[in-house]
């Protein structure tokens, strides 16, 4: 049975969110996520500097099924992208929510994350989703 961290927060698009720091957050896919995608073979995320809006589109996560947005989920500023997936993306296979991080960013409002789900809740998410 997939594991959702109860520290983390999760958006209804498959993604966690883990603050940081001061209006910092680092931002993964959930397990559910990668395991729907199949094998990553490759990730493209914005560079650091780049403004991100909540819920639009800020990379992607291509797969040997598919391509997959990734989605904001607050408003902010990229500050860190995971290097590591360049040469290794299929990091966020293996460890989703540890090495196969893929982004940190500066959020604009802090409060903007009370809309998240946490972990009890995106179980439930799952499960609707399922029936």
């Amino acid at each position: 049975m997939p594991h959702y961290p109860e520290h983390l927060k999760y958006s209804k698009d498959h993604e966690w969110v883990e603050p940081t720091g001061d209006r910092r957050v680092r931002v993964g896919v959930t397990d559910f996520a990668q395991t729907q995608l199949g094998d990553i073979v490759f990730v493209d995320v914005p560079s650091a500097g780049r403004d991100v809006d909540a819920g639009e589109p800020f990379g992607t996560l291509e797969s040997v099924k598919s391509v997959s947005d990734l989605y904001a989920p607050a408003a902010g500023r990229v500050t860190t992208v995971n290097g590591e997936l360049d040469g290794e993306p299929e990091l966020v296979n293996t460890d989703p929510y540890g090495d196969g991080w893929i982004a940190e960013i500066e959020i604009s409002d802090p409060g903007a994350l009370d809309g998240l789900l946490d972990a009890a809740q995106y179980e439930k998410l799952l499960a609707e989703e399922a029936e």
